[in-house]
């Protein structure tokens, strides 16, 4: 398993070919994707690319970083393992608000 470098600021009309191409030049790629809204299919505007030697992965980061493509600067660095994803927000489903027909029970 190679180095993977995470790659922002891409075009929304990047492709993974393109990005597959602009690495090259910097050592073998193992992979380059563009990610994608799940839902639209349209870019997200980052990616990953996995490059073959950490060797590779350093020499296309600082050749990389701060560059422009189709007029965006690109953000290139190691990419750090995505955190696990927590519950997140402590739900608030029943909490508050409350309101609405109050007393009605006790009405005849």
């Amino acid at each position: 398993m190679g180095s993977k470098i995470y790659v922002g600021g891409l075009p929304y009309s990047a492709t993974e070919s393109q990005l597959n191409d602009l690495f090259a030049v910097h050592g073998a790629v193992e992979s380059a994707r563009v990610i994608t809204d799940k839902f639209t299919g349209q870019s997200r505007g980052f990616g990953f690319v996995e490059m073959a030697t950490a060797e590779e992965a350093k020499a296309a980061i600082a050749a990389l970083h701060g560059t422009q493509m189709d007029g965006r600067t690109l953000t290139v660095n190691e990419a750090k393992p995505q955190e696990p994803r927590t519950g997140g927000g402590g739900g608030g489903r029943f909490g508050g608000g409350g309101g609405g027909r109050s007393g009605g029970r006790d009405r005849f």
